[in-house]
């Protein structure tokens, strides 16, 4: 431990962290289970451990948790992240009514523990694209299905078209209103929270993937759009969500729950759902979770910064989180190539308006290869144009921040200290400067580099990577 007085002092961690010994605390890094919420300066709501630190996760995607390895999540914790989202199905978990499938349980609980073992908090992500494999997808399980034989004929060059086959719609309104359903898919939430509840990496569960429901008119139409999304967000899609939010809660107090708007959200349409209840003991573990996709960058257009993009989202989903004290954990984000210019740049806008109004998020998706949104190269390096999301940040800080930024290669935070320490998460070679309080550092374990700020003193951090 080093402690140091200094006004603005810029220190290399590239010398200090390239001869630190190994250190005893080598696993205390891990964030701590967030047992509540602060409200930074900013209006931002954002996660606190039971010490009062807060908690910021960040990290990617695991799509096939069939597929993913132990030595995915020691790479996932390395690169410096602290959180995965695990997407599971309904249909994988339950393929007959009443019976969960002991081999894809196992499967799972295997990540989460390999989760546990790695210090990562991961997030359960109850997915569906198109509702289900009915129609070619996965999600909610075919006996849960219900088309009223009406035609289904999928676009392979839109699959997002999908969702407006009359089949599918009639398949979605049969989920929130039939009461045999809605007690099917309550008992699942109920039985699958009970086989996981224990793990300490599972921050939670992310309720249902990209909601979607009956369209009443042409949805070619952005007002029909609109208006039929409200309408779901305040009716069938928030009585959904308060069911699932019981179901979890009859097997488990712990966790935390969050819920997604539409996917409108992501042209710039304010989600309309109502605040819920959590009935937990003592106060809610809620958290909202939007995706942050553009859609033309979806329909592969390289992204033109002129669309106004990041700013109509970054002012759709403000309101609601602050209305409820919500912390936002975006779920996904990323383009599906970082390669071309436009999409580099989407990236670095997408990481610094994060600053701004998210306590977390998780990239999609962690994969090696040459695009289809992988985060990672062949090689397993960061893919092109995708390094700001592996840039420098704190998992955890000791104090309320008050201005808080993230850039490709470059983490700035003002904070109002509490005596505790700010655990770093940056690449080796990084230079660390604090300006404007007597501080301490501690570079004891090489790959987080930790600072001290006494309570109530408001300094600034800085961690530079690379040139």
């Amino acid at each position: 431990m080093l402690p140091v007085r200094f006004a603005t002092l810029l220190l290399t961690a590239a010398v200090l962290l390239g001869t630190a010994a190994p250190s005893a605390r080598a696993a205390d890094h891990r964030p701590a289970f967030p047992t509540g919420t602060v409200t930074a300066a900013d209006g931002r709501t954002l996660f606190a451990g039971p010490d009062g630190r807060v908690v910021e996760p960040r990290g990617v995607n695991l799509d096939k948790y069939d597929e993913t390895t132990e030595a995915d999540l020691r790479a996932v914790a390395a690169h410096g992240f602290t959180l995965v989202r695990v997407a599971v199905t309904w249909a994988r978990l339950e393929p007959a009514r009443g019976r969960l499938d002991r081999a894809e349980l196992a499967k799972l609980q295997q990540v989460l523990g390999w989760a546990d073992r790695y210090g990562l908090l991961a997030v359960v992500d109850l997915h569906q694209d198109v509702y289900g494999p009915a129609f070619g997808s996965d999600g909610i399980p075919a006996w849960a299905t219900r088309d009223d034989g009406l035609p289904f004929v999928p676009d392979p060059a839109d699959w997002f078209a999908g969702y407006f086959q009359p089949a599918v719609q009639a398949a979605f309104r049969h989920l929130y209103d039939d009461p045999d359903l809605r007690r099917d898919q309550a008992d699942f939430y109920t039985r699958l929270a009970r086989e996981l509840h224990g793990h300490r990496s599972l921050l939670g569960y992310d309720l249902f993937n990209e909601p979607f429901g009956p369209v009443d008119g042409d949805p070619s139409d952005p007002a029909v759009l609109a208006a039929s999304s409200a309408r779901l967000e305040q009716g069938r899609l928030a009585a959904m969500y308060q069911r699932l939010i019981a179901a979890v809660r009859r097997a488990d107090q712990h966790s935390w729950l969050f819920v997604e708007p539409t996917v409108l959200v992501g042209q710039g349409v304010p989600t309309r759902l109502p605040g819920f209840t959590d009935p937990r003991p003592g106060t809610a573990r809620l958290g909202y979770a939007p995706h942050f996709y553009d859609t033309a960058v979806e329909n592969g257009a390289d992204w033109d910064p002129a669309d106004g993009f990041v700013a109509a989202y970054t002012a759709a989903i403000t309101a609601y989180p602050a209305a409820h004290r919500m912390p936002v954990l975006v779920g996904e984000w990323g383009p599906p190539n970082a390669r071309t210019p436009g999409n580099a740049e989407l990236v670095r806008r997408q990481v610094a308006a994060m600053a701004g109004f998210a306590a977390g998020w998780t990239m999609w998706y962690w994969c090696r290869g040459t695009g289809g949104y992988c985060t990672l190269d062949p090689a397993g390096a960061p893919a092109p144009g995708d390094g700001p999301a592996f840039g420098p940040y704190a998992p955890v800080l000791a104090g309320r921040p008050v201005r808080e930024s993230w850039a490709a290669d470059r983490y700035t935070v003002t904070l109002v200290g509490t005596g505790g320490w700010t655990e770093l998460a940056t690449a080796p070679g990084a230079r660390i400067g604090v300006g404007g309080a007597t501080a301490e550092l501690d570079t004891s374990d090489a790959g987080h580099p930790r600072v001290r700020v006494p309570r109530g003193a408001e300094a600034t951090i800085t961690v530079q990577q690379g040139s």
